[in-house]
């Protein structure tokens, strides 16, 4: 056996693919070798891949064309919003863009996305927010209540619109209550189905074409949860018996990637088959909208350690950079995998378990606790897998720790 592929056989070795790996001890990542590109970058540096994206888009692609009618993916940009991902994307014209606000709308015209190419779907939208997205008639809104219905019928009768669903049914990542959007607890999102009703008749009220019916029920999901996540469809589609007009389905986004070694990935084949069977059966259009799917794992957060240090009995190693810069794993509790970007002892038998903290003045800041890392020191690198969705885009400038850098590799 090779060494990369005893490598990649080795559970501490299970995110290794073709394009993240060790070469002679040195994390490469698209081509690029990981530490030298922090050390140029010098604050906390966000590396993203445009291939992994194009790779993970053509995954999806491949499995929604098997289905028997018409599909089309809208990239949920909250993910990443970097203009430089943002304007590759559009220049390859393989996606539209998903937005949830009037400056993602912004954004996404200015990286080149044309306005029918985005679909709109938010919350707490505000008559402001209606006036400028009203502004492009080309562009697909997804209303979330009815009072948004009645103001968008006062504003632009006729036109048509979509309408987001909550069928009570949720799914999240290893059946996170943080991560599951519909269920039992009442949440802020869409139109529940007693509201329906309502909601229709405010639509034909002002003449308005209800045409997509969206829903969104959790984020992360992977095989495991496939089940549910196919129940949450079935009950999504108990509201088309009220609404004839409707040619397509958005079933949202939420696809989940592995984050850990035990994670078994998102079977693409069975995800659509259970799109194919509930939804192109009844010769309904589809649409999607992936974020972290194409992204997630298309990044890395790279941070600066800064020491070393055992406490009572526990081996820190603290870096130059907080939960700040990706609050996923301190908000959600969603697994962070550190790696070493330089791998000084190469058996994962003689690693040891490190907690790896931030630099944030606030007791939820740590990465991850109890990871296998190999010998750290002051100054080394350090990776933060699966950073390149809801990292950057979710970062806030907290204790005045914000500054990064983002840098887009073309492999």
């Amino acid at each position: 056996m090779s060494e990369a592929a005893r490598r990649a056989s080795d559970p501490a070795f299970w995110w290794t693919r073709d394009d993240l790996a060790y070469v002679d001890g040195r994390l490469v990542f698209a081509g690029v070798d990981v530490a030298a590109a922090a050390d140029e970058a010098l604050d906390p540096l966000y590396l993203y891949s445009a291939p992994r994206v194009g790779e993970n888009l053509d995954r999806l692609a491949g499995a929604l064309s098997a289905l028997p009618g018409p599909a089309r993916v809208y990239y949920a940009m909250k993910a990443n919003r970097f203009i430089p991902l943002l304007e590759t994307m559009a220049r390859q014209g393989r996606c539209g863009v998903d937005i949830c606000s009037p400056d993602e709308m912004d954004r996404a015209l200015a990286a080149g996305f044309a306005a029918q190419d985005i679909s709109f779907t938010g919350t707490g939208v505000s008559d402001r927010d209606l006036d400028r997205l009203l502004a492009h008639p080309d562009l697909h809104i997804n209303c979330d209540s009815v009072s948004m219905i009645r103001r968008i019928g006062a504003r632009a009768p006729g036109r048509a619109i979509g309408l987001r669903v909550n069928p009570e049914r949720g799914v999240g990542y290893g059946g996170s209550a943080r991560l599951t959007y519909a269920g039992a607890e009442v949440t802020k999102f869409g139109v529940y189905r007693p509201q329906w009703p309502d909601a229709v008749a405010a639509a034909r009220a002002h003449g308005l074409r209800l045409t997509t019916l969206h829903f969104h029920v959790g984020c992360g999901y992977l095989d495991r949860e496939l089940a549910d996540w196919e129940a949450a469809v079935e009950a999504a589609l108990e509201f088309l018996d009220l609404a004839p007009d409707v040619t397509t389905v958005n079933v949202g986004g939420g696809l989940g990637l592995p984050q850990q070694a035990n994670d078994a990935p998102l079977d693409l084949a069975r995800w659509a088959a259970v799109i194919a069977r509930r939804i192109s059966a009844r010769g309904l259009s589809v649409a999607v909208e992936p974020g972290d799917y194409l992204v997630k794992d298309a990044g890395l957060l790279v941070l600066e350690v800064t020491d070393v240090e055992v406490k009572r009995d526990e081996l820190f190693a603290s870096v130059a950079g907080g939960f700040n810069l990706a609050p996923e794993p301190a908000h959600y509790a969603r697994p962070c995998a550190p790696l070493a970007c330089v791998l000084r002892e190469p058996d994962p038998g003689r690693w040891r378990p490190t907690t790896v903290a931030g630099n944030i003045n606030e007791a939820l800041d740590i990465w991850a606790r109890g990871a296998p890392l190999p010998p750290l020191a002051g100054g080394d690198r350090i990776a933060l897998l699966h950073t390149g969705g809801y990292g950057a885009s979710m970062s806030s400038n907290h204790c005045m720790r914000g500054a990064t850098v983002e840098r887009l590799l073309y492999g």
